[in-house]
């Protein structure tokens, strides 16, 4: 079983190299406080992986991907089966610094999927398991996870800050709540308010007027996951341009984003793409088909944290713009995750995440990552590692299965 979370107080002293001496999965199940609603799902639970790395030193790391089936085709029994059929043996070898476990987890090779052309299936999987190992690692060099995007080769992105502003969201079509939130937001006064459209049996001009007139300063983003036909979305994204709309993010289904170079030309909107960026492919094809104007990265759904930087990079370098997004449920795990990007990325339009105490019923961190009360900001970490304890008590409370996944020889 698992160590105790002692072991993450502090970086573990060590005189020698240290390597991996065991991985293991947990499938767990978070309650959700509200009723997340969009035009692809609703969800009242989340159902996530958290990967534990133990090293030979005894210290632990942990990590968390959100599979979503919808998304990147995983589901949570999909991202287990990949993690215990991956050949953990290019892992399994002594590590003398930070930058060198870096080194290690960039070239773990998850099993390719059929039918995958777009290499985004086991990006949840695959999330977990780096997050974990470099949690571990960073505790034992005492090196915060700040460390990779300050590598050299994010050198063009990399911008150290002391605090990052984060943004908020309307996921419920009921109107009494929507207001009720909508006046929340107004008081925090969060960066922005992102609002989901396209959800059945909503008039959303009626929905955005009535925001409007509650939050009459704030930014809007809207967010239709995928739920407008391609030969209606300009007069969709049209209808609602008059609310000061500063994007509209996935407005059609992934097999409908090429026509988004032509729709591009007859809005003033920028348009994100979300479901339709997990890849490093998908950032290549929207990029040569002009399909859009910003990324919209989330760590779990783009393979963790070194393939979102180099997303990153490759949006810069193509006149782009990213923000980061986040997955209703994530945990601390990512959500420290999240903060660490967050902080460490310049030209970020918009900053999702930190939602903790507003959507979890359990919390898995002893930290709370929940960003402030007014004006919705939250700092840097600067601890070795993730920055955060895991609740132990409280992890095992919502564990529905562990699968172990590696656990090394005698001799290594």
């Amino acid at each position: 079983m698992p160590h105790n979370a002692a072991m993450q107080t502090a970086p573990a002293a060590t005189s020698g190299p240290v390597r991996i001496a065991s991985l293991l999965a947990r499938r767990i199940l978070l309650p959700l406080k509200v009723k997340v609603e969009h035009a692809s799902h609703v969800r009242r639970e989340s159902e996530n992986v958290v990967v534990e790395c133990r090293l030979s030193n005894g210290t632990v790391g942990y990590g968390e991907g959100v599979p979503r089936e919808y998304v990147t085709g995983e589901t949570c029994s999909r991202s287990l089966d990949i993690l215990k059929r991956t050949n953990w043996a290019s892992v399994s070898r002594d590590v003398h610094s930070f930058e060198e476990a870096v080194t290690v987890v960039d070239a773990l090779q998850l099993p390719a999927e059929p039918d995958d052309d777009r290499g985004m299936v086991g990006n949840a999987a695959r999330c977990a398991v780096e997050l974990a190992i470099l949690d571990a690692f960073g505790r034992v060099f005492d090196k915060s996870f700040s460390a990779v995007a300050a590598l050299p080769e994010f050198a063009e992105i990399y911008e150290p800050k002391p605090k990052v502003r984060y943004t908020g969201a309307l996921t419920t079509k009921g109107m009494i709540k929507g207001r009720l939130f909508a006046w929340y937001w107004k008081f925090l006064d969060p960066a922005d308010v992102k609002i989901k459209v396209g959800m059945p049996n909503c008039d959303d001009v009626a929905r955005l007027r009535i925001f409007r007139r509650i939050m009459p300063r704030l930014p809007f983003r809207i967010d239709a996951n995928e739920a407008w036909p391609a030969n209606d979305v300009v007069a969709r994204i049209r209808a609602l341009e008059p609310f000061r709309l500063s994007l509209v993010e996935q407005p059609v289904k992934h097999a409908d984003v090429p026509t988004l170079s032509e729709v591009r030309k007859q809005i003033s909107t920028p348009i994100m793409l979300d479901e339709s960026l997990c890849t490093m492919i998908d950032g290549e094809r929207a990029a040569n088909g002009g399909w859009g104007d910003v990324f919209n990265i989330r760590l779990s759904k783009c393979g963790g944290f070194l393939r979102s930087l180099r997303l990153a990079l490759f949006a810069k370098r193509h006149g782009l713009r990213c923000q980061l997004g986040c997955h209703p449920g994530e945990s601390g795990i990512l959500s420290a995750a999240g903060r660490h990007f967050a902080c460490s990325v310049a030209g970020l339009v918009a900053v999702e995440g930190s939602f903790d105490d507003y959507t979890l019923k359990q919390r898995l961190t002893e930290e709370d990552l929940t960003f402030s009360k007014r004006g919705a900001w939250a700092p840097a970490l600067t601890r070795p590692g993730l920055g955060v304890t895991i609740d132990r008590e409280g992890l095992d409370s919502v564990t529905k299965e562990i699968v172990p996944l590696f656990e090394a020889t005698p001799h290594g």
